[in-house]
This record gives structure tokens, sequence and C-alpha cells, in this order.
């Protein structure tokens, strides 16, 4: 185990940098000092061996040595959209619409959860994480019902396991049955009682705005990998006084705001009718005149996005984030992947919850990206192994406003990195490493992890945290949570039915665009 303190050299490894060689990425030595990268040098190893020094060892030693011979480094991923609040669900669910998903696995739907569980469950997903070479998750959390001490406990656990986390909390002023379009309409009024959105306001009484204020300062300089950001849930489950209140609140404590944007067919067409006569059906319209588009904000999903709205976001510089995978498992269609790219977006990747995409795995994220593309857009050209590689580093920092620090391996950045075996069978033989990376590992080759300087998981190994541990908690707090899964089963088995009916409405409606395959449901 190390301290971000430590002074390591990694010797001997081939070193992924995107402005470099991404096919054959030459040898090199990296040397951290203070959780920073302090050179990357061929013969560095050499020559301190020999005697010789670096300023950045200030008199000091070098304190740790990782051989990387048959190893790539490669700068950390970033997960840039992601929920914490549903990993004890993964495996749960076939694929089924969004709104039907929404019903089954998200918190408002469940009794308030334990102050283990919320620990463990951090745990857990920040290990899954790790094991695929992510170095930082924003986690977009959501707490119902509101409890201030749940927040402490998965802050703590990110601080246990040693991963960076960009952290908020989500949420809403407008109840989920309100923004679901036909829900009131088709949906018999003995059984709406169960119906909620993916997060439910706190009370009339709750100023959200204060609320998510103060718990944010009053914490957010308690660790050095935890930072903070503002979780609108979505635009159309937000009054526009809210909207603009979070937005002054961003720019006066200069973080960044990460919501939901057109992700399914349904989030879509409730703008079309709820937001027509002022933003002309436009939630882009809708956050500019509540002035949270630009640079601090990025719009997880973006499915259904029209090209004035995707010349709009590069015009403001507003980020994207793309959950490719959870997309897909819950029926939401391909967002507009190229387009975006040929605009100037900054795309960034996502794993989102692991109820929908089943898994924290930015490999598979990446080689949906490259591949999905091709759905709408069969002629050649991008994305890219190099674009996808680009979307879970550089572009996932950029949405933090962190890109100066995290995403790439030069010196004076944060050494947040992942060395990976290239005697797995996935880079046998080595003809591209950004390829080989995005088309054929899956993950398995991830073999040691440093965040901040740290050694997080060596051998494939957690060293902050016992694994055999975590899993035996996990299965005593999964004997209350499976009777809670049950339950909420037992009481969608008769609105799922209702739903079904709405849901084909909804793709019925003609809203300007088509993200399913064409005449896939002729």
């Amino acid at each position: 185990m190390t301290d971000r303190h430590s002074v390591i050299l990694i010797k001997n490894g081939r070193v992924f940098d995107l402005d470099g060689d991404t096919d054959q990425p030459p040898a090199a030595d990296v040397l951290i000092a203070a959780g920073k990268i302090a050179a990357i040098e061929p013969g560095l190893a050499e020559k301190l061996k020999s005697g010789g020094t670096h300023p950045a060892l200030k008199g000091t030693g070098v304190g740790t040595v990782i051989d990387a011979k048959d190893k790539l480094v490669v700068p950390g991923f970033i997960n840039a959209h992601y929920h914490s609040h549903d990993v004890l669900l993964k495996g749960c669910f076939e694929t089924i619409p969004l709104e039907h998903w929404v019903l089954a696995a998200l918190p408002p739907s469940y009794p308030k959860r334990s102050r283990d569980e919320v620990r463990l469950r951090t745990l857990l997903g920040a290990f899954e994480c790790l094991r695929s070479g992510m170095t930082t998750v924003q986690d977009l959390l959501t707490i119902y019902p509101w409890d201030e001490d749940h927040v402490d406990a998965t802050l703590e656990a990110y601080e246990q396991i040693g991963i960076r986390a960009v952290f908020a909390c989500q949420i809403g002023d407008v109840t989920g049955f309100k923004t679901v379009p036909f829900w009131e309409e088709m949906v018999p009024a003995e059984v709406q009682k169960g119906m909620t959105g993916a997060v439910e306001p706190f009370g009339t009484d709750v100023d959200l705005v204060d609320l998510v204020a103060d718990v944010m300062r009053k914490r957010r300089n308690r660790h050095p990998r935890i930072s903070w950001a503002l979780g609108p849930t979505s635009p159309e489950r937000c009054t526009p006084r809210l909207l603009e209140r979070l937005g002054e609140l961003a720019r006066k404590e200069k973080v960044p705001i990460y919501t939901h944007l057109y992700e399914s067919k349904a989030m879509t067409l409730i703008a079309r009718q709820l937001f027509r006569d002022r933003d002309q059906g436009s939630l882009i319209n809708y956050m500019e005149r509540t002035g949270i588009l630009g640079p601090q904000t990025s719009l997880a999903h973006s499915v259904w996005l029209l090209q004035d709205e995707i010349d709009k976001l590069a015009a403001t510089g507003t980020n994207v984030v793309l959950n490719p995978v959870g997309n897909l498992k819950t029926k939401s269609g391909v967002a507009p992947i190229r387009r975006l790219l040929d605009a100037g977006v900054n795309v960034a990747l996502g794993s989102d919850n692991c109820s929908c995409s089943d898994a924290q795995n930015m490999f598979q994220a990446m080689k949906m990206f490259t591949t999905l593309a091709a759905v709408s857009d069969p002629e050649q050209g991008a994305p890219t192994a190099r674009d996808a590689l680009h979307a879970a580093t550089r572009a996932g920092a950029r949405t933090a406003g962190r890109e100066a620090e995290w995403g790439a391996l030069k010196p004076g950045m944060a050494a947040d990195l992942s060395l990976v075996d290239l005697t797995d069978p996935s880079f046998v033989p080595m003809n591209s490493a950004a390829r080989q990376l995005v088309y054929t590992e899956c993950g398995r080759a991830v073999d040691t992890v440093l965040v901040d300087g740290q050694v997080v998981m060596r051998d494939r190994k957690l060293t902050m945290v016992d694994e055999e541990a975590l899993r035996r908690e996990i299965e005593g707090v999964m004997k209350v949570l499976r009777k809670d899964i049950d339950q909420v089963a037992s009481r969608n088995v008769k609105l799922f039915g209702y739903l079904d009916q709405v849901v084909r409405r909804i793709w019925a409606e003609d809203i300007g665009t088509n993200r399913y395959v064409a005449n896939g449901l002729g």
C-alpha cells in the first residue's frame, strides 16, 4: 500500500499518449511525487539507479518501484455519468423501456435504505469501476427519502476505497408523475399511487438549493479526491426558478452541473408538450432561458437531440455525456454520435446505473460508442478508437472543469492511471494499442490502478478494502433488499400492463426525429 505522498517510479512500461503514437506507444519511465506525475522519460529508471537525481525527489529517494514490463500505462478513465444508488440491483432486469425501469429500480420506489447498505453499495460500485481502469466517477446520487447521514456514508466509502469522485445530490421539484406523457390519462386512478419518477421532491417546506448548498459547503474540503457538483435531475422535472438558482450557485461556487436530457422518447415528447409555447418544445431552449447552458453543464444521454439543438450546444460549449450501454438496455435509442462530434461538442462517456447497464465497464462503453454510430452513419469516418479514448479520458475531465489535471499522462497532472497487461490475449499480437483497448479489451487485462499517486489496486486486488469481507457484508444487506425487490416487482405487475399501452402511444408520436432503426417499429 502507498499513500499520495510516496515517490513512485513506474519503469519499463509503454506509456499511452493520445498526442503520440497510439498504435505502438514507446517505452518510458514514469516518476510520481506528491500525487502528481513529475516526469515521463525513457531511461529515467537507469539514470536514478546509477546515482542520478530529479528535481521532484527533493533530496529523498524513490519509495516504491513498479516494474511495468509488458504493461501499457494508460490514463485513468473518467466515468462521467454514474449513479451509486442502485449498484446492488445489477442483473435484476431484462431489457425494458426506461419508464418501466424507473419504477422497478430507482430509490423513490423503495423503502428507505440503511446506512450500512448505502456504504456497501458505494464501495462495491467503486470497486467495479476501479477493476475496469476508471479512476474518477461522477456520482449523481439520489437519496430518497432525504437523509444527510447517507451523504456522509457515501463520501466515507469513496474516501476508504481511494477512487476519485465528483459528487452531486440529484434533485428536482416537479413530481415524476407529471413528467411522463399520458400517465394521468391512460393509467387508472386506483393504481397511480405507485408511479414515481427518478427523483421526487423532498417536500414543499424544503428549499432544495439551500439544502444542497449547505451540504456541499460543510463537506467541500473534507478530502482531496472528492469534489462537488450540482445535480438537477432533468430540466422538465425542475421549475425555472430552481434551474436559475442552481445556475447562480454553480457560478458562485465554481462547480459543474450534471443533468439528464432527452434520454427516452417519452422525455422528449413531454418537452414538446409542456414547453411548446415559450421554448418551441425544446429543453435546450428552456435551459438557455434559465441560464444553465455552457461549459459548466453536462447533459447525460442526449439521445433525441435535433440538429439545431446540437448546434446550440456546440456554440455554448455545453458538454454531452453518452451512455450507450444503458440506453440500449432501456430501449431508449441511439444518440446522434457523429453529429455531436462533427459539430464540435465535447462528448464524454459514462456507464450509468448498475441496474440498466449492469456493468461499470468503460471498455464496453467505448466499443458501443464507436460501433453504434454505424446505425445512423454507415459511411466510413468518426468516431474512431482515438475518439473513444478521448471521450473516456480528456472529455470526461472537461465536464468537471479539470482537463488541466485529469485525463492524460503529462508532467504536472494528477497521477491517475492504470497498467494494462499486454500478455493478455486481447493484446497479442499488439497491432494497435488504441484499437485493441477499444475493440478487443473487456477490462480483464487491467492489472494495477493508481489514483492521486496512490496504488489502490495491485495485481487485480484492492489495496484499501478487504474484498472478501465486502462480499460477506453485502450478502447480509441483500437479505433485506431482496424482499423489497420482490415487493416492488409484485406492485408493478398490474401497473406495467397499462404502461405497455402508454409506451406504444408514445412510440407512435412524431417528435421531429427518430433514434430507433428505420422501420423498426413498423
